[in-house]
């Protein structure tokens, strides 16, 4: 257990700094792309990304950000091999408190007491959650027909979540995909695990012949660039946020339907499921609403007003 946690909290930090890196080189490489000229939301929306891509790939940041990321994802694996995903998910969502930090290193804008009590109010909910006992699910064996059914019912979320997102501003954009990156990581974290146990159980020629190897490379594929795609649209700090909040929360629908794990049943554990479930939405609307949160060209002249003074380069 205390193996599991550590891999966890190492790997919640490498994710934030490669989520700072990645989106410094996304917005970048996004801020030098010519307006798109062809017509319709969904269109306009996806016509700069060959563009993008082509710039990301020779973006030093962004490449030093992958490499950060493929170790995050390496200790994840580890993570997942010690302990279950109800506990190793729920744990990457203290990559809010890596975020803002870093996020703070990038604008030199200190986070407003709104933004450190909302990061605050979303890790509690996510500690409620996993301290009560049967609120967080246990480890059971998986269920591969479950398992099929929760991986189309991401496929179909996530198609919504794209084109919902085609035409919107910046930052409802970036959330929306953010959301759907993270339903693509909360099904890579289950076939990670699967996959794992298939190569420790039946060896790496068995693994092969699996369709879950396969699926998992599929689903970290596709968070990774709906990821991408939300750094390049918005800010660091919503992205992670709406990314690292649907991991747990998607992680412990799976992990019910997916797993032979029984719901909340008792009166504790459905408090503490419904206080955690407040606690995090209450961080995530004032996450959202946090001058940290909000790119510069988003924000009003009486928004700037009120935030901290700037950090200077003497201090």
């Amino acid at each position: 257990m205390p193996l599991a946690v550590s891999l966890s909290l190492v790997a919640a930090f490498l994710f934030a700094a490669a989520a700072s890196l990645q989106q410094h080189g996304a917005q970048a490489a996004n801020n030098s792309l010519e307006p798109p000229r062809t017509r319709g939301r969904v269109r306009a929306t996806l016509a700069p990304l060959p563009a993008l891509a082509r710039r990301l790939v020779r973006s030093r940041v962004w490449l030093a950000g992958w490499v950060v990321n493929l170790v995050g994802f390496l200790t994840q694996a580890a993570a997942l091999h010690f302990g279950s995903v109800a506990l190793v998910q729920p744990l990457l969502v203290t990559q809010l408190l890596f975020a803002l930090p870093l996020a703070t290193a990038w604008s030199r804008r200190m986070p407003s007491r709104l933004a450190w009590s909302s990061a605050a109010a979303i890790t509690g909910g996510v500690a409620l959650f996993l301290a009560v006992r049967g609120a967080a699910p246990v480890e059971g064996d998986p269920n591969r027909e479950h398992i099929i059914l929760s991986g189309l019912a991401t496929v179909v979320a996530v198609a919504g979540l794209v084109l919902a997102s085609a035409g919107r501003r910046a930052l409802v954009q970036a959330t929306l995909l953010a959301v759907a990156a993270g339903l693509c990581f909360a099904m890579s974290a289950v076939l990670m695990k699967l996959t794992a146990a298939d190569l420790i159980e039946r060896g790496v020629g068995a693994t092969a012949r699996d369709w879950v190897g396969y699926a998992l490379a599929g689903s970290t594929l596709a968070g990774l660039l709906l990821g991408q795609w939300a750094f390049a649209t918005g800010s660091l700090a919503a992205a992670v946020a709406a990314m690292t909040i649907t991991n747990p929360i998607a992680s412990y629908l799976v992990g019910v339907l997916a797993f032979h794990v029984a719901p909340p049943t008792s009166p504790g554990a459905l408090a503490a499921v419904a206080g955690a479930g407040a606690l995090i939405s209450a961080g995530v609307f004032g996450l959202s609403h946090s001058s940290i949160v909000r790119p510069a060209r988003e924000r009003t002249p009486a928004m700037a007003a009120r935030e901290p003074d700037r950090i200077t380069q003497d201090g």
